[in-house]
């Protein structure tokens, strides 16, 4: 079976069947606006990209690391398109594939909680504590495993068809076409025997809870992607450009925050840059006297240049494997070797320099003691709230003011109360934990 562009690029919004004009917007720029204005995409104004509780202003954030991607995603998406255009429908125009891939760009980290990837790590570990056995019990094993195997792209799936604007009846209201491009793992969490006994950072990601999979079967049979097993589904082809334009960017921009926090220096980065741009030349602005930041800026434009025109061209050549749901790898995997290679050497070099460098990981410290705090004050509490104390009731206050309603079965209570803490920033979860623990001299 071959999926076709016709269906890929569906305009139909999840949840509503309604068909609104707007000369001054296409669909899918409602997509990107719809989410722009949301509560969740400005609440990533203070979640961790890399950096947690980072008090330089200059260190990119969820929101403005979003932004970029979305940036880089619209080129992408454009470019493709043009170098396809006689294989899409003629309602189609370049412009709206990368209007698709900017609103699903802008839309990949909605889903993440305070801390970034720490904070996803701290929520998996706490379930998966041995102390937690009993506690599990209550649920349905691929419940457990939702819990377990906490996922930030699962929660901004959530998100998108959930929680915000139209809660349980559609969310958003996203057309499938970028609901589709969003879901870079669309299909829900394997069981917990299959994972076996892997760390918490090393599970099998994927993009749709138990509670959100019956949306996720609507989408897929929407947009005729193949289905690989219960609900589960082969990526949407402009998943793969979603994909490319957050490894560039993070690729890329990692760097460059290491460099500001003093962790890397220019003269470590610069080869890097050079080795991706290649034969696209450097920057004749280039000279020995330009302050580093400018520097960096104009290498940076550039490498970006050589990536979005090489992807989008892989895009190009792999169409039909894209659209039989048969592409192996990424759309980087089948660029030339020096961008490959280029993007996993600025890889390593974050893996090696910046991500276990010691400033960073005595804030990730404190970023998992605190949702640590947060997770024991309330999880047991969507779970069993007969005879409650005092303190049990404040906490349930507090979850009932931010939206939580805890009058469903344990997993509905438990999605809640997750769907409160991920919500917060990371200088709120830390203030809240403190709170918790009598500790009101906050340092935020």
């Amino acid at each position: 079976m071959q999926m076709r562009w016709a269906q890929l690029l569906s305009a139909t919004r999840l949840g509503s069947r309604k068909n609104h004009t707007d000369q001054a917007r296409s669909p899918f720029h409602k997509d990107y606006d719809r989410i722009i204005f949301s509560q969740s995409f400005r609440q990533l104004n203070r979640k961790t990209q890399v950096h947690p509780l980072s008090l330089n202003d200059a260190i990119h954030t969820r929101l403005t690391h979003s932004l970029e991607v979305s940036c880089i995603g619209r080129s992408l998406g454009m470019l493709a398109a043009e170098k396809i255009r006689n294989d899409l429908p003629d309602w189609i125009d370049p412009s709206d594939v990368g209007a698709i891939i900017q609103a699903a760009c802008l839309a990949h980290d909605i889903g993440n909680p305070p801390f970034g990837h720490a904070g996803e790590y701290a929520i998996r570990d706490w379930f998966g504590k041995p102390e937690q056995a009993e506690l599990l019990t209550v649920f349905k094993p691929a419940e457990a495993a939702d819990l377990c195997q906490f996922e930030g792209n699962a929660q901004g799936m959530r998100i998108l068809t959930r929680l915000e604007y139209h809660p349980n009846q559609g969310g958003m209201r996203l057309t499938y076409a970028t609901l589709g491009a969003y879901l870079k793992y669309p299909w829900v969490a394997q069981s917990l025997d299959t994972q076996g006994s892997l760390a918490s950072h090393r599970r099998a990601k994927f993009g749709c809870y138990q509670s959100e999979k019956e949306f996720l079967q609507q989408i897929g049979e929407q947009l005729g992607l193949v289905q690989t097993g219960d609900y589960a589904f082969s990526r949407h082809p402009l998943a793969y450009l979603l994909e490319a334009a957050d490894d560039i960017c993070y690729g890329l921009i990692d760097l460059e925050d290491g460099l500001l926090l003093g962790m890397l220096d220019y003269r470590d980065v610069e080869p890097l840059f050079l080795q991706l741009i290649g034969d696209y030349g450097v920057p004749d602005e280039l000279t020995n006297n330009m302050p580093v930041p400018q520097k960096l800026a104009a290498l940076r434009g550039r490498a970006m240049n050589s990536l979005v025109d090489a992807i989008a061209e892989a895009f190009r050549q792999q169409q039909v494997a894209l659209l039989n749901g048969e592409l192996k790898g990424t759309l980087l995997d089948h660029c030339s070797a020096h961008l490959r290679d280029g993007i996993e050497n600025a890889k390593r070099m974050a893996r090696q320099r910046i991500f276990t460098h010691p400033q960073k990981a005595r804030l990730e410290l404190v970023a998992s003691s605190s949702l640590q705090v947060l997770l024991d004050a309330f999880i047991p509490l969507g779970i069993n709230r007969a005879g409650t104390t005092f303190r049990d009731n404040r906490l349930v206050n507090i979850l009932e003011h931010m939206g939580a309603t805890l009058n469903g079965t344990p997993y509905q209570n438990t999605m809640q109360i997750l769907d409160v803490i991920t919500a917060l920033s990371d200088h709120q979860a830390f203030a809240l934990s403190q709170d918790i623990q009598g500790n009101r001299n906050n340092l935020f």
